[in-house]
Order: structure tokens, then C-alpha cells, then sequence
């Protein structure tokens, strides 16, 4: 049986496409369909049921991918290996939030970068950096949302604490985080708020999570970089909720002011996205792995 069609076999199998899997593999979508048909015709079954949009494996098919998917990923991966050695630099295209991108990812990848990859970043929503990263565009994905479907796979990278800050100007008038502990929500009450989208969606977070209701007030500032919401934060122009990592330097000089420390901080978790299989590209790994290495650390 033709190696080439079970890898195709296998991208269309997570794809749900022929489209997307022709797009991923680099050729033509009428001749993905040509080598499934080659290969259906070879087993003497259907593989795969056409739907209005993409396609669904037929238990046959879901058999093949679960015995011959390992395999054929482990056979990608010793010739990618012996690629990757006749190829000095390898680009990575990376994508993600873009201030955990900035601050955390890239300068995680630069021993990398050093000893010769190459690096492009992209920014975007979570739900348009998988559609790129299915589609190919992008390799590696960080985000806060796990992807649903076969094509990608997500991996626990970290966790991010959520802090309630302000300005010094606004904590001395609120009397300090002890008056915020023994009020509670009813102290921030009416309080100029700085958000990353109308949402509000920490603030929205941290609230459920530590007051269990809803913020009353609307946005004073929306402005959709987390590393803007800091600035005007510490200028006085409202309290926010910011990851401990973007606004710890700021805390520790006084720029800002943590107004509660409740015993267990809201969290959120940041994954690895890749899609299924492409591990086996060994720039790719090894992004992926120096990565989970620097999170240990954060």
C-alpha cells in the first residue's frame, strides 16, 4: 500500500476536508480525492460519508486512522529529521495573544532563534488563530481556548493569575486593599473601569470568580491591548484586572496597586496548539518543547 496515500489518508481524516487536507499537504483537492478513492478501492470499503460541508469517516475509516496514524506520524518524523539537517534554518510561525506573545513566547524561543530559526508572529482571536492554523498559515498557537475536532491538538502550557490593580492615586482614596477586603464588591462600586473589549470580559472573570455577581459599571477606557489597560491603570484612570506577568514589574515599583488578595486568585490556562501529526517536524518540536520547558519557570 502507497505510503502516500495513507499520510493523505490521514490529513483528511483530521482535516474533516478534502479542501483543507489539499491546502495542508500542497496539493490539489481533485487529487486528494483521486488517492482516497485509490486507497477505498484497494480496502474495498468507503473511508469516508461526502456531507454538505467537508467529510465524515465511516467507522472503517475511523479504524484505519486509529491503527496506521502513530505510524505514519513516526515515519513523517525520520524524514523530516533527515530534512531539517540539510536545512540550516527552519521558520516558525507562531501566533497568539499579543502580549504574552511579546513578553512570554518570544523571548522564550530566542536560544532558538540563535542557533538559526527563524520566527514570524501573527496576532489575532483564538477562534481565527485555529482556523489558521488548520488551514496552515500559522504552525504553533498560543491561546486560552482548547480547539474542538481531530485536526488540532492542545496541549497545557501554563497558568496565569488575575489581579485586581489600580493606580496609587485610586487605592489611597478606596483606604487600601483592607477596606476592599472588608467591603467587598460594594467598594468598587461606580469605579472607573479599564477593560480590553465592552465585554469586560476579566474584569466580568474576576468578579464571578471572587464576588460572585457581575461588574455594575461600564468601561471608562476599552482599549484591546492588555499592556495599554496597565498604562492608563497606573496613570489613574480606572482599576483593571491583569495577568501577574504583564503587571508584576509594575507592582513591585508602586505603579500600581494590587486592591485584593483573595485566597484563591482566578486563574487561566494558555495552551499549545498544534495541528495533529505536525510534531513531527523537528523545528517545530523543538519550539514546542523549549516552550513547555520555559513555562515551568513562569
Amino acid at each position: 500500500m502507497d505510503l502516500a496515500l495513507l499520510r493523505t489518508f490521514v490529513t483528511v481524516h483530521r482535516a474533516g476536508s478534502f479542501t483543507r487536507a489539499a491546502a495542508l499537504l500542497g496539493l490539489s483537492q481533485p487529487a486528494v480525492t483521486s488517492q482516497i478513492r485509490t486507497l477505498e478501492r484497494q480496502l474495498g470499503r468507503p473511508l469516508f460519508l461526502r456531507q454538505a460541508r467537508g467529510v465524515r469517516p465511516t467507522t472503517t475509516g475511523d479504524e484505519l486512522a486509529h491503527k496506521i496514524a502513530p505510524h505514519v506520524d513516526a515515519l513523517l518524523e525520520i524524514a523530516e529529521a533527515d530534512l531539517d539537517d540539510q536545512r540550516a534554518n527552519r521558520t516558525l510561525h507562531l501566533a497568539g495573544p499579543p502580549e504574552f506573545t511579546a513578553l512570554r513566547a518570544l523571548p522564550a524561543l530566542t536560544p532558538l532563534i540563535v542557533q538559526g530559526l527563524t520566527v514570524r508572529a501573527a496576532h489575532g482571536m483564538a477562534e481565527d488563530l485555529f482556523e489558521g492554523l488548520g488551514a496552515g498559515h500559522h504552525d504553533l498557537v498560543v491561546t486560552t481556548s482548547r480547539p474542538r475536532g481531530r485536526l488540532l491538538t492542545a496541549t497545557p502550557l501554563c497558568d496565569e493569575e488575575h489581579v485586581l490593580v489600580a493606580g496609587p492615586r485610586w487605592a489611597a482614596r478606596l483606604g487600601g486593599a483592607a477596606v476592599v477586603r472588608d467591603k467587598g464588591v460594594h467598594a468598587l462600586e461606580d469605579l472607573p473601569v479599564v477593560e480590553v473589549h465592552e465585554s469586560l470580559p476579566f474584569v466580568s472573570r474576576y468578579w464571578a470568580a471572587v464576588f460572585d455577581t457581575k461588574p455594575a459599571a461600564a468601561g471608562a477606557v476599552i482599549a484591546p491591548d492588555l499592556r495599554a489597560v496597565l498604562s492608563c491603570v497606573a496613570a489613574g484612570a480606572g482599576i483593571g484586572v491583569l495577568p501577574r506577568y504583564l503587571c508584576g514589574d509594575a507592582l513591585d515599583s508602586g505603579e500600581v496597586v494590587a486592591l485584593l488578595d483573595p485566597p484563591v486568585p482566578p486563574l487561566r490556562t494558555y495552551f499549545l496548539v498544534v495541528r495533529a501529526g505536525s510534531l513531527a517536524h523537528p523545528h517545530l518540536a523543538r519550539a514546542h518543547e523549549w516552550l513547555l520547558r520555559a513555562a515551568v519557570s513562569w
